[in-house]
């Protein structure tokens, strides 16, 4: 039975119901339930086909949400799946970890009338889901062999949605990865109580299957030169991401049991996938029986306190300077971690890290103050300030830092001096062509925005892709022409 549109003023939002709470802190299962398709349908026909749809114009790959939105409430499902995947190259995994609530669905007409947004997110889970259940997601069809061939660095998501779509150009192409996995954060950054191994596997295996070469455990500048790649292929794409993690100053910052973000949720990941992890089995990674505290207040923080409490936590407390309204991640993720047992120390921040008897061992306490907003500069957050005389402390037995994340320096471990970078130390290309410094050389994703959404990765992998095949293009018409 299909449905009507404009159902948003007779019918409530209802999200994907939950697991319950206490079934789901358990364990690293995903916590959201799947839609039916009836109960899709009318999630569907809430949408107000809006002449100018925001939600499109706030998505940025540009998906033609209003249009899918249509066809699925109208049962039309395969139909709706086509036009979700044809500007989104990883529609499932974006429907589980883009904060809809800043993009898409926090620009939906429908949310701003106070009628609650349309779940999009969840409805294009639903139809990628129902794609692959179906067989209608279909294998990567290379393209007419071009003989070029395209290295890749970095199997991440801007990586892997360029290698799709240089191979339907019919050109070689190569990935390679500093890890044993690829995917990237997607694989070893994300917690599967958001998006499970496997989700992210089969995209890999439809790449494999499609004659991408995956070529792992590869430090370029270290395994293989720069220099070498350039000469093995036609074009290079780098796209690795930012793996370096800031560091808090304060004193005591050298205790032992202060740990990165990324360090701890990639062992935890790698738990999951059944690996064998020294530092979780001799509890230097493992939160059990521990009070933590995570300092930060984004995505990452949310995935690291979640994770602590379902290995089993004493106490899980976030600590931010700023308030709740002024987090920098998802609001969703803010409630799910309350729902399962977090603390959220607001407008706090920490002075000092402290050992036993102030000693030099494992950290014992945080110390942290009261902070307050401040007026704010044109164009700017409000400012922060410390509220003297208002120091206290926290128990702690890990603490787990999630301030963000910088570049590495690439020229340096490419020992490839020519490669410019910007002020903040990313990849410097330019924004027409996607080209860095080097000819032939592209970057895409956060190694040039800065740490990033997912979402944008995807996007940058596609511009760079489309940008590196008029390049190919271009370079093959000089050649027949000088010949």
């Amino acid at each position: 039975m299909t449905e009507r549109m404009l159902h948003f003023i007779d019918t409530d939002r209802q999200p994907p119901a939950t697991r319950e709470v206490k079934e789901r802190r358990k364990d690293f299962r995903e916590i959201y339930q799947e839609f039916d398709p009836k109960l899709a349908a009318t999630q569907s026909s809430r949408c107000s086909q809006c002449g100018v749809p925001f939600c499109q114009v706030h998505c940025p790959l540009g998906n033609n949400i209003p249009d899918w939105l249509k066809a699925a409430a109208e049962g039309r499902l395969r139909e709706a799946y086509e036009m979700s995947q044809a500007t989104n190259a990883m529609p499932e995994i974006c429907g589980r970890i883009c904060p809809q609530d800043v993009l898409c669905e926090g620009s939906c007409v429908v949310e701003q009338s106070g009628h609650g947004t349309v779940t999009i997110g969840a409805v294009e889970k639903f139809l990628t889901e129902t794609a692959w259940k179906e067989g209608w997601v279909q294998p990567i069809k290379p393209g007419h062999p071009s003989g070029l061939s395209i290295g890749i660095i970095g199997a991440g998501p801007a990586g892997l949605t360029a290698a799709e779509i240089m191979r339907t150009h019919g050109h070689d192409v190569v990935i390679y990865d500093r890890y044993d996995r690829a995917g990237g954060l997607l694989t070893y950054g994300i917690p599967n109580f958001k998006l499970e191994a496997s989700v992210v596997d089969r995209r890999i295996k439809r790449l494999h299957e499609a004659g991408i070469a995956l070529q792992l455990k590869t430090e370029i500048g270290e395994d293989v030169s720069f220099s070498d790649l350039r000469d093995r292929h036609e074009a290079i794409l780098i796209g690795t991401g930012v793996y370096k993690f800031r560091d808090l100053d304060v004193p005591g910052a050298d205790l032992s049991g202060i740990h990165a973000a990324l360090d701890y949720l990639i062992t935890s990941n790698r738990k999951t996938y059944g690996d064998t992890v020294p530092a979780y089995e001799d509890g230097t990674l493992n939160a059990l029986g521990k009070n933590i505290v995570v300092i930060g207040g984004g995505d990452t923080a949310m995935d690291c306190v979640r994770t602590a409490i379902r290995q089993g936590a004493t106490k899980v407390t976030c600590l931010y300077r700023r308030d709740q309204a002024n987090m920098p991640g998802s609001q969703r993720e803010v409630t799910n971690a309350m729902d399962e047992g977090v603390h959220f120390d607001w407008l706090a921040a920490p002075t000092a890290l402290v050992g036993k008897d102030g000693g030099k061992d494992n950290v014992t306490h945080v110390r942290a103050t009261r902070m307050r907003l401040g007026a704010a500069a044109p164009g700017q957050r409000q400012r922060i300030e410390v509220v003297p005389g208002t120091e206290y402390e926290i128990e702690a037995d890990m603490v787990i830092l999630a301030l963000g994340f910088d570049p590495e320096d690439l020229p340096k471990l490419f020992h490839e001096p020519l490669l410019g970078v910007s002020r903040w130390g990313t990849i410097a290309i330019d924004p027409a062509t996607s080209q860095t410094s080097m000819p032939g050389v592209f970057a895409a994703g956060d190694i040039v925005r800065g740490a990033s959404l997912a979402v944008w990765a995807i996007r940058d992998g596609r511009e760079a892709a489309r940008h590196m095949n008029n390049y190919l293009q271009t370079q093959s018409n000089a050649a027949e022409a000088a010949s």
